[in-house]
C-alpha cells in the first residue's frame, strides 16, 4: 500500500525536474539570425515606403476599375455672360456651350462663341425657356457653360505619385474648407512649390468647382485632387506609411519655423478659418504647429496658411545639405 501512495504522489505533483538535453536550446540561442534584410523589406525604411506606394500605384487601374477612387463631382453649369467668358478664358475643362437662340450679341457673346470654337467646345442652340429650365430660373443672359464631372484620385494615389517621381511626399488635407476659392488657392500653390497633391472630405467640404478651377489658374489640370470618406482614417493609413502629420492650429505646441518633418514625407492639415482643425482630426495629428505672426492677426484664410507652409517646406527640401 505504502508503495501505492508513493505512485500516487509521484503522479500528482506539480514541481518540475531538470529538463534533459537544455544545452542544445542554450547552443541555438547563440546562433547568428541570418544576413541583414534588403532595405525594402525593413519596416519604416524609406525604401520600403516607396516599394509599398509603388506597388500600390501599379494596383491603381485594378481600384479604379472596381469603383475605388475618390469618385466623380455632379457636372456644374456656369451660368451669365460674365462668367461664362472668365471660364473660357481661364480654359477650364467644359463639354459644351449653350447659346440662346436669337440672342441679342455684344463683345462678351462674340468672345465665347471665338474662344469655344478655337477649343473645339461645341456649341449648342437652345430656345429661351429651354435654357430657363435647365437654370432654374437663374438670369443666364443666353449664355451658359457644361462643366464635366471631375474625376477625383484616391489618397493613396498621392503618395504613389511622390514615389514614382522619386521624392518624399508633400501633401495638403483640407479638414472643412468650403470655399472654392480657397480650394484653388492651395492647388495652386501646391503646384508651386513641388507639392503631390490635395485631399478634401467627400461632404462638408469644397469641391472642384468652376470656382476652383478659375483660382487655380490652370494648376488644377496638373494637381491631384484626391476625395476622402474619413480624414480620420486617411491620415492614420497615411501615418502608417510613415507620414508626418503636421496640423496648423493657433494653439499649436511649436512654431513652423522649428519643425524639422517638413523636409521629409508630411502631410499639412489645414483647417477653416472660423473653426480650426475639427476635434479628432486635431487629436490624430503627430504635431501641431503655429504660424508666428508678429503683426498679430486673428487668423489667416486657409489659402494664404497653406502657401506659407508649402514655402517653407519647399525650402527646406531645395537647400544644400549643409545650409
Amino acid at each position: 500500500m505504502a508503495g501505492n501512495s508513493q505512485r500516487r504522489n509521484r503522479r500528482t505533483t506539480s514541481k518540475k525536474g531538470p529538463q534533459v538535453g537544455s544545452g542544445g536550446q542554450r547552443r541555438r540561442g547563440l546562433e547568428g539570425k541570418g544576413p541583414t534584410p534588403p532595405a525594402e523589406a525593413r519596416k519604416g525604411h524609406a525604401k520600403q515606403r516607396a516599394a509599398n506606394a509603388k506597388s500600390k500605384r501599379a494596383a491603381a487601374p485594378q481600384r479604379r476599375a472596381a469603383g475605388g477612387r475618390g469618385g466623380k463631382s455632379a457636372s456644374e453649369l456656369v451660368v451669365g455672360r460674365n462668367s461664362v467668358l472668365e471660364a473660357l478664358r481661364a480654359e477650364i475643362p467644359s463639354t459644351a456651350v449653350y447659346v440662346q437662340q436669337y440672342i441679342d450679341s455684344d463683345d462678351r457673346v462674340r468672345e465665347a462663341i471665338k474662344l469655344a470654337t478655337e477649343r473645339g467646345i461645341p456649341l449648342m442652340e437652345a430656345p429661351r425657356p429651354e435654357l430657363d429650365r435647365m437654370t432654374n430660373g437663374i438670369n443666364h443672359q443666353g449664355l451658359a457653360l457644361q462643366i464635366p464631372p471631375y474625376e477625383y484620385a484616391h489618397p493613396e494615389d498621392l503618395t504613389a505619385d511622390a514615389a514614382d517621381a522619386g521624392e518624399d511626399p508633400l501633401i495638403v488635407i483640407l479638414d472643412g474648407v468650403t470655399d472654392p476659392r480657397n480650394l484653388g488657392a492651395v492647388v495652386r500653390s501646391v503646384a508651386a512649390f513641388g507639392g503631390h497633391g490635395v485631399v478634401v472630405p467627400e461632404r462638408r467640404a469644397a469641391g472642384m468647382t468652376a470656382g476652383a478651377w478659375k483660382t487655380s489658374a490652370g494648376a488644377a489640370a496638373r494637381v491631384s485632387v484626391a476625395r476622402a470618406t474619413n480624414l480620420t482614417r486617411t491620415l492614420e493609413a497615411y501615418q502608417k506609411e510613415g507620414l508626418t502629420v503636421v496640423g496648423l492650429a493657433a494653439d499649436g505646441e511649436g512654431e513652423l519655423y522649428d519643425l524639422e518633418a517638413l523636409s521629409g514625407p508630411v502631410v499639412i492639415v489645414v483647417g477653416s478659418e472660423g473653426k480650426g482643425l475639427s476635434r479628432l482630426v486635431g487629436e490624430t495629428c503627430d504635431v501641431r504647429v503655429r504660424i508666428p505672426m508678429p503683426g498679430g492677426a486673428e487668423s489667416l484664410n486657409a489659402g494664404v496658411a497653406a502657401g506659407i507652409v508649402l514655402y517653407e517646406a519647399s525650402r527646406r527640401r531645395t537647400r544644400p545639405a549643409n545650409g
